[in-house]
């Protein structure tokens, strides 16, 4: 049971954290949300959350595979302490900078607008960057007698690099549905105004805390 639990907990956080993005307004529900009252139309509310979905998948991917080209070429302590650092200090910059993020110039855009808008502020936030600690526990990133680099099995890497990346854009696209949906059709853009909880500051301190664990572990 024990063995198993360590398995499945790392496609249990890509699925949490895609979840939280979903949850997120600035990952692009509430971008969603004013398109289709916009629009006044549910259906445009629908057609605007694939592409930014996609998005967000792509800048899951480019990390995803940056840490696996770093990979083959670092040790695996290396890359451990890297990745920590470079958490820490991504989390930093956002508590100091918590508006430097992308900021688009109108509500009339294409799929295209749509994507590469999500692409862009996924990166920014460091929606990648988060993925670091959970393809440790993946083991994606192991360790030999030597610590050397070790070159995994090309097929095996790109299957779960693949798995990884649809696993936590397809939670983000379930629960950033269902938000989006839910304040279009109930709540309304005024709940932002009563009840908002600053996101980007528990980001920021998560990413930092992320970084703190994976150092020290």
């Amino acid at each position: 049971m024990i063995g198993l639990l360590a398995q499945l907990w790392p496609w249990l956080a890509l699925a949490a954290l895609g979840a939280y993005h979903g949850i997120n307004p600035a990952m692009g529900w509430l971008f969603a949300v004013a398109l289709g009252l916009q629009e006044r139309s549910r259906r445009a509310v629908l057609e605007a959350l694939l592409p930014i979905a996609l998005g967000h998948e792509a800048s899951i991917a480019l990390a995803v595979a940056v840490v696996s080209a770093v990979e083959l070429v670092a040790a695996p302590s290396l890359l451990r302490i890297g990745g920590a650092v470079v958490l820490v200090l991504f989390g930093l910059f956002k508590l100091l900078r918590p508006g430097a993020h992308p900021r688009w110039v109108g509500m009339r855009v294409s799929r295209t607008d749509l994507v590469a808008w999500s692409f862009l502020m996924s990166t920014a936030h460091g929606a990648g960057l988060m993925l670091f600690p959970i393809l440790l526990g993946l083991g994606q990133i192991g360790s030999t007698a030597e610590d050397l680099p070790t070159i995994r099995p090309s097929m095996a890497t790109l299957v779960t690099d693949l798995g990884a990346v649809l696993v936590h854009t397809l939670a983000m696209l379930v629960v950033m549905a269902i938000v989006a949906v839910v304040v279009y059709e109930k709540i309304g853009l005024a709940v932002l105004r009563r009840a908002w909880i600053n996101l980007d500051l528990l980001w920021a301190v998560t990413v930092v805390w992320a970084g703190v664990v994976t150092l020290f572990t």
